[in-house]
């Protein structure tokens, strides 16, 4: 018998008859409740990051991309202006990314509740480095990607692909409550949040 069995049979025995757990139900939270744009862009902004509501995207996408501007390989062409150095990712190195101007990105769902936006790795949203070395994140959301809560975001997620669960710009606070952005991914987060694929 190993020390881990006789520690649990000492354990069970302390215990002796107990009844069985309780179960515990998991489809609490989950629906048809109508998830509230509104919501999602105050939860957003509330966390530094700038919403674009009723825009062009690629009007927007003009106005604020810096050269270059990386791009993963199943990006929408529409949505890529003229006059602006697109860097389609196809493996580019750190360094490439770390020294572009930004990155434009699909999403996969956003939570209105927490303000969330995921990405999971999509032709899309592409590889996980590409949000998280730019300075600079534009993220497009359609409305029908948005969720009420997080158990109905993680319902419409396959827990098998690289999930990257964003919510605002990257920051970190020391012990002093001192805010610092930008050490761990994006200093500077826009979201376009669009009723239908439009350029």
């Amino acid at each position: 018998m190993s020390s881990r069995e006789l520690m649990l049979s000492r354990i069970r025995a302390a215990l002796g008859d107990t009844a069985a757990p309780a179960t515990i139900p998991r489809e609490y939270r989950r629906g048809d409740r109508v998830a509230d744009l509104d919501l999602l862009v105050e939860r957003l902004e509330d966390y530094k990051a700038v919403v674009h509501r009723g825009v062009s995207i690629a009007e927007t996408v003009a106005a604020l991309a810096p050269a270059p501007l990386i791009v993963p390989p199943g990006i929408d062409p529409a949505w890529l202006p003229d006059g602006v150095e697109v860097l389609r990712d196809e493996g580019l190195s750190a360094d490439t990314l770390a020294v572009a101007g930004g990155v434009l990105t699909a999403a996969t769902v956003a939570v209105a509740e927490t303000g969330t936006i995921v990405l999971d790795g999509s032709p899309d949203q592409g590889r996980r480095i590409i949000s998280l070395l730019p300075d600079l994140h534009i993220c497009v959301v359609r409305a029908d990607q948005v969720v009420a809560s997080v158990p109905e975001a993680l319902a419409r997620l396959d827990p098998r692909r690289p999930l990257t669960w964003i919510s605002g710009p990257s920051a970190t606070s020391d012990i002093e409550l001192n805010r610092v952005e930008g050490v761990h991914g994006p200093r500077r987060l826009h979201v376009i949040v669009t009723e239908a694929l439009q350029p």
